[in-house]
């Protein structure tokens, strides 16, 4: 009997042994499984919060980045941005070819005005032209503006060389038509110069003066040696009175082939004829400044001349103010020089905003006053001309460029070499 009971004690054991052992396994295999239910909560939730994290990234706002200007072509721009586009560029680079000393602190108004600078060219005539045509093939050239004569503009390729200048603001009333040249807005008169004779007041009475060609040509055979010109291969006045001649002598004034045609030229031959009957009766001066000195000196009584460059003569006081200056009813050829903006300018806005002050009737007024110069705007004053207004109704038109060409070679061999 208690062995038996010993037996039962040793199987209850065991059965409490058993039964821990089963419940150790099921509280690790509920941790276990917890336990690999919180890592999956905890995966679930980085991702979840991942997801949340990207679209709070994708919901904000880009930052502002600053944007690059967009680049408006100077023909696709309004006055105004052109305006500050020229304060930008800052500088005006002109190329002109006469009285540089004057010009400079003339246009310095300018400058006090825009706070553009202008620097004026040392060049003459030639080498400035010289520059246009080397340069024409580079992106960049260095001329922003150029002065020209306006007759000789018919002799560029405008539309290969220069700018349109059609923005400018006040182009209705600017002349871009002259001397028998359209320029199609690449060129506009500025400079407005007007050949006449001139004389000494002291010892020519005004009434006096010779107004027809026929006066003229007796006035010199009465006053022998009281007549000069200049060689006209040396200045513009004298050709012009030899122009004039032609006109009056031939009864033709036109001269404006593209082509010089033989027949107008053989009908000079009384023109030449003419000149050499007087050639020891006038004087040839070396140039147009040259006449001046001389009448001014007293050795000569009137000669062709510029209205313009007496003007600026006697406002320096080189010449009297006893020289005075008229336009025969004959006539003496007058007209204007251009200004132009190269294809490749580096400064073009400025150079249209200096060209629009240039061609303003304040400007055109002062240089008037200052040099004598025909204004070329309709609202300009005049009142410091040296002629009326009515005398300029004599003002005639250059022969085109292959007549004047051979006017100089023949008067320089027949007249001047004889």
């Amino acid at each position: 009997m208690s062995k038996l009971l010993r037996l039962l004690s040793v199987l209850f054991a065991l059965v409490l042994v058993a039964a821990a052992c089963g419940s150790d396994s099921s509280d690790n295999n509920a941790s276990n499984a917890t336990d690999a239910s919180s890592e999956a909560e905890a995966e679930d939730q980085t991702t979840e919060d991942d997801k949340s994290e990207e679209a709070t990234e994708d919901d904000q706002p880009e930052e502002a980045t600053e944007e690059e200007p967009v680049e408006v072509a100077l023909a696709d721009m309004s006055w105004e941005q052109i305006q500050a586009q020229a304060q930008e560029e800052g500088i005006v680079n002109w190329n002109h070819w006469y009285l540089q000393e004057r010009i400079r602190p003339f246009v310095a108004a300018f400058t006090e005005e825009t706070g553009i600078e202008v620097v004026v060219s040392d060049g003459d005539f030639g080498a400035n032209e010289d520059k246009l045509f080397a340069e024409a093939d580079r992106d960049t050239g260095t001329i922003d503006v150029m002065s020209y004569t306006f007759n000789d503009m018919g002799q560029l390729d405008m539309n290969a060389f220069l700018m349109p200048l059609g923005q400018l603001p006040d182009l209705g009333n600017l002349t871009d038509e002259l001397e028998g040249v359209d320029t199609e807005n690449r060129g506009i008169a500025w400079w407005g110069n007007q050949s006449g004779i001139a004389y000494d007041m002291n010892r020519v009475d005004a009434a006096d003066l010779p107004q027809t060609f026929e006066e003229m040509q007796a006035w010199i055979s009465d006053n022998p040696n009281g007549f000069a010109m200049n060689d006209p291969s040396m200045g513009g006045a004298g050709h012009s009175f030899i122009q004039s001649s032609i006109r009056n002598l031939t009864g033709n004034s036109d001269f404006f082939d593209d082509e010089a045609d033989q027949a107008k030229v053989d009908a000079w031959e009384p023109v030449w004829t003419w000149f050499e009957s007087v050639r020891n009766d006038i004087g040839i001066t070396s140039n147009n400044a040259d006449t001046l000195t001389r009448i001014n000196d007293g050795e000569f009584l009137l000669g062709p001349a510029w209205e313009d460059q007496l003007a600026g003569l006697q406002k320096e006081g080189q010449i009297g103010e006893n020289v005075g200056f008229y336009i025969p009813e004959f006539g003496m050829n007058g007209g204007a020089n251009s200004i132009m903006i190269p294809s490749n300018a580096e400064h073009p806005a400025a150079a249209l905003v200096f060209i629009d002050w240039l061609t303003s009737p304040d400007t055109q007024a002062a240089m008037n006053e200052n040099f004598g110069v025909a204004p070329q705007h309709p609202d300009a004053s005049d009142e410091f001309a040296l002629v009326p207004a009515a005398q300029r109704a004599f003002k005639q038109r250059w022969f085109a460029q292959p007549y004047g060409d051979l006017i100089v070679e023949i008067f320089v061999e027949r007249i001047i070499g004889a």
